[in-house]
């Protein structure tokens, strides 16, 4: 029976790098906002052999999350694997000026979701699945105030479920990968040069050992 791998933020960066890698083991269910940048993720996949299913759709709506797990359920009946790589990264400011929009996008992307698709997904891992999540500790440093807060809580609730979950299943993991050429640190550091960076590539075939 093949098994089924459902990653959050996967069409670019580090979501897309673990779909294409995950593809060869796993029929992978690619959740992203971008069609055309999950469409080139299916080219790739294919091109290797893999097969997936895209799934174009904003986390931060409930109502799809519900749709788009009971559609899983119905075809697959679980899950083995999520990898949460969704995230919202907001502008860099100081405290004393973050936008309010940015600020509800940020509670809305890293923290609401994560709880609502914790609870959508956790029926699908049951005991025995494995659930990923990212950290990226920011706590303190200067104008991260938006991203570092709602980051923070949620690994927070990653935390609080892996220690829930220790006896009983699914096991729950946060792994912090080292730092890659993305999008959201090109927003956080512009003008950094990429080649001290590691590959997403790189970091996904370290991701995938350490589970």
């Amino acid at each position: 029976m093949t098994k089924t791998a459902l990653i959050t933020g996967a069409s670019r960066g580090l979501g897309a790098a673990l779909a294409e890698a995950l593809a060869s083991t796993h029929h992978v269910i690619a959740v992203g906002r971008t069609t055309g940048a999950l469409e080139e993720l299916d080219d790739r996949i294919q091109a290797k052999g893999g097969a997936a299913t895209l799934a174009p759709m904003d986390v931060t709506n409930a109502d799809a999350m519900a749709v788009l797990c009971r559609g899983i359920h119905d075809r697959w009946g679980s899950l083995d694997l999520w990898l949460h790589c969704a995230i919202h990264a907001a502008p860099l400011a100081p405290a004393d000026h973050i936008d309010a929009k940015d600020m509800a996008k940020s509670v809305a992307g890293n923290v609401t979701a994560t709880s609502t698709l914790i609870t959508y997904v956790a029926p699908l891992l049951g005991q025995t699945g494995q659930a990923v999540f990212f950290d990226d500790p920011r706590e303190g440093h200067k104008f991260f105030g938006a991203y570092a807060a709602t980051k923070s809580a949620q690994i927070v609730l990653a935390r609080a479920w892996a220690a829930e979950t220790t006896n009983i299943g699914p096991k729950i993991s946060i792994l912090t990968p080292e730092p890659m050429p993305t999008a959201t640190r090109a927003r956080f550091f512009p003008g950094e040069p990429r080649e001290g960076l590691s590959d997403i590539h790189t970091q996904a075939a370290a991701v995938l050992a350490q589970l």
